[in-house]
């Protein structure tokens, strides 16, 4: 039970870490699906909305990084920063929210 117990903390804290650390790409994330869902809606059919959103992300995602790498003000490199934190935000809160409703037990 004790194994149990421990087993459980250790694996909602690798989940929690995984997520945190993967929340750094919603932002290129969301961009991708919605460049890629905006191709596939123009008829560019599945393989070329992929490869589309694909290449967003990575171009989001890069051009980012580089941005927050040579850009100097600070001012300027906060918003940078902001512009991927708020939807990390938002993607961690309703992931702690899911977590936390599936482990409380039901109202009923």
């Amino acid at each position: 039970m004790v194994l149990g117990i421990l087993l459980s903390v250790t694996a909602i804290g690798v989940v929690c870490w995984l997520l945190f650390t993967l929340a750094v790409y919603a932002l290129p994330l969301f961009a991708g699906i919605t460049v890629g869902t905006w191709a596939y809606g123009t008829g560019a059919g599945w393989p070329g909305s992929s490869f589309i959103g694909l290449l967003a992300a990575g171009l989001m995602l890069g051009i980012a990084q580089f941005l927050f790498a040579f850009v100097r003000p600070v001012w300027l490199r906060l918003a940078i920063g902001l512009v991927f934190a708020a939807p990390a935000a938002i993607a961690g809160y309703h992931a702690i929210h899911g977590i936390a409703k599936h482990a409380m037990p039901s109202e009923t």
